[in-house]
Order: structure tokens, then C-alpha cells, then sequence
């Protein structure tokens, strides 16, 4: 039986990590990306690296590299990895590409990104996905993981096969509205990432940044009440509880959370990425949500919305926050 074709619709750092497993295994896999990204491709190759494992490299030639959705066209599946913005207008600009059958699979932050996809693409499959560890840019044409964890979809046998043998963990969930409302609540740290300047590790290894996470999730946990939400559990710690450990001291976190630190130290958030490339930021996917959830039930997020608003400053004047200094400009907000 052939192997399944696939097309990366938006190849950054998770559609590379992504695509280039699948390519390493000797899958067809049709890269699609901004063209400035898909000349580093085109120069240097596709590197991919972990802290655990000896790096993997794809040199040009094994790479297919396009910058427009009719490299799509004939794609098994198609995983849509473009920022939050983007997912109509890339929508419909696939839809005439797609082949009959084709399996959408949005693998983005945010939690509207499936239904989007599904108004735009009738007829096709699209499974809602996520990928919940940290794969950062490290150098052109080098993407690296810096966590470890699984992918997570809705259900389907060939892609979690194709997955699984390209050594991609994955995990078949039934509740995956609930698996991204928990992943935004881990998402809230990204904001406070780039706002550090520091490394994920060193960042999380603060607790004064720390306190600004559990600021956040606190709030978006009492609007998720609100709204009717309940977030799966993703790891060991119930998503109630994990504000109170946020709040630990230094030394008393690293005992009960050590897993929280497993981050090596090239991880930083996509959003540090973005900040530091001068690009947009997914801000309003991420703080943004839990604010625009919040005024649709009649409560406030003044926290959150204070972050955003930050973030949003930084995109055209950037600047670093100590931990202190965050930590009292978004308590100040409440």
C-alpha cells in the first residue's frame, strides 16, 4: 500500500518539525511556506535537532518547496500550520487544490481554527490537532524541539500510523475542544516568555514570572466556569491546581514540578520568535481568547487583557520585563 502524500500549509517551525519527520521517513511531503523561508530551505536544507537525539538533515534535494496552496494538489493530507490570521484566506485559497478525500488537519494554536476550516473546506474531513511542546527556529533552516510530548488529533488510522512511523509521538484524543482549551491555558505562558527576553527554562525557573502565569490562568479558569468549559487534564497536575504550584517558591517548584522544567536550553516561545523577527504575534489567540470568552459572558480579564495590550506594544517598541516589574504591572491591572 503507498504511503500517504502530504502538504505542510504554512512551514514554519511546527510545519517543518512536522513535515520534515514525515520526509525523513519517506513520506512526499510538499512544503508550503513564505518565499524568504522556503529560499533557506532551498540553500541550506532542513535541519531537525533535539537534546536527546543526534540531529537529522534533509538536504535540498529531498525537499519539495513551493510558496503557493496548488503544491497542495494531490496531497492525502494537508496540515495546516498558519498562524490564527491566516486560516480563512488559506482556506479558500486551498479549496480549489484540494483532491477529493483529502484530510485536513489543523495542527495551530487557538481554539476556532477546525470550525474555520470546516465552513470553508465542505466536503473534506478536517480533524482539529495540536502540538503541545516547544519547537522554536534555532537557526535558518534549523528547527528544534525543545520539550518532549505528543501530538495530539482527533482520531484517523492512517495519519496516526504515518505519524507513528516517522517517529512522531501522537495521541488519538475524542475530546479535543477540551485538549485546546488546556493547551491555551498553557499557551498563556507565551506571552510572558517573550516579554522575559529569557529562555523557557530560565523563565519558568522565576518564580516572579511565574506568578504572572498563575495571574492568568486563574482568571481564564474562573471565565472557563463561566463559560461552561471544562480543560482536559494533560499532564500530571489538574489544570486548577497548577496556578497554586505556579506560586511555589524557587526551590520548593523544582521538587514537585520538576517535569515543568524539562525544557532544554535552546527552548523559548514561537512568540519570543516572532518578536525577535519583527513579525505579528498570535496574541489575540491566545490572551485574546480568554479576554473575548470573558466579555461574552459578562465577565472581565483584566489581566490577560493587560498582557495582550503589552505584547502589542512590544511588537512595534520592544522592550524586556524583569519579573518583578511584570508581576506588579499585571497585578495593578486587577
Amino acid at each position: 500500500m503507498p504511503q500517504p502524500r502530504f502538504a505542510v500549509l504554512g512551514a514554519g517551525s511546527i510545519g517543518c518539525h512536522i513535515g520534515g519527520h514525515l520526509a525523513a521517513a519517506g513520506h512526499d511531503v510538499a512544503f508550503i511556506g513564505r518565499p524568504a523561508a522556503m529560499d533557506v530551505l532551498r540553500e541550506r536544507g532542513l535541519t531537525l535537532s533535539t537534546s536527546v537525539r543526534p540531529p537529522v538533515h534533509l538536504t535540498p534535494d529531498r525537499l519539495t518547496l513551493a510558496t503557493g496552496p496548488e503544491a497542495a494538489a494531490g496531497a492525502d493530507h494537508v496540515l495546516v500550520t498558519v498562524k490564527t490570521a491566516g486560516t480563512e484566506a488559506a482556506a479558500k485559497d486551498l479549496a480549489p487544490h484540494l483532491a477529493p478525500g483529502a484530510v485536513v488537519v489543523s495542527l495551530q494554536n487557538g481554539l476556532h481554527n477546525p470550525a474555520t476550516l470546516r465552513a470553508a473546506l465542505p466536503g473534506h474531513t478536517v480533524l482539529a490537532g495540536m502540538v503541545p511542546y516547544n519547537v522554536v527556529q534555532s537557526e535558518p533552516g534549523t528547527v528544534h524541539q525543545g520539550m518532549p510530548g505528543s501530538v495530539m488529533t482527533e482520531p484517523h488510522d492512517t495519519l496516526v500510523a504515518a505519524f507513528r512511523g516517522a517517529g512522531l509521538a501522537i495521541e488519538a484524543r475524542t475530546d479535543m475542544s477540551e485538549v485546546q482549551h488546556a493547551k491555551l491555558l498553557l499557551n498563556l505562558n507565551n506571552a510572558i516568555n517573550a516579554l522575559s527576553g529569557l529562555p523557557l527554562r530560565d523563565q519558568l525557573g522565576g518564580r516572579a514570572y511565574r506568578r504572572c502565569l498563575a495571574l492568568c490562568q486563574r482568571e481564564a479558569l474562573a471565565v472557563y466556569r463561566a463559560a461552561g468549559v471544562s480543560p482536559a487534564r494533560l499532564g500530571p497536575t489538574p489544570p486548577g491546581v497548577t496556578p497554586y504550584l505556579l506560586e511555589l517558591p524557587d526551590a520548593v517548584f523544582r521538587r514537585v514540578a520538576a517535569a515543568s522544567l524539562r525544557i532544554d536550553a535552546h527552548a523559548r516561545s514561537s512568540m519570543w520568535e516572532d518578536l525577535r523577527r519583527g513579525r505579528p504575534t498570535e496574541i489575540d489567540s491566545l490572551q485574546g481568547e480568554i479576554v473575548a470568552l470573558a466579555t461574552a459572558h459578562g465577565r472581565r480579564a483584566p489581566v490577560n487583557a493587560r498582557l495582550a495590550a503589552l505584547v502589542h506594544e512590544a511588537e512595534s517598541t520592544p522592550r524586556t520585563w524583569t519579573g518583578p516589574e511584570l508581576y506588579a504591572e499585571l497585578r495593578a491591572a486587577r
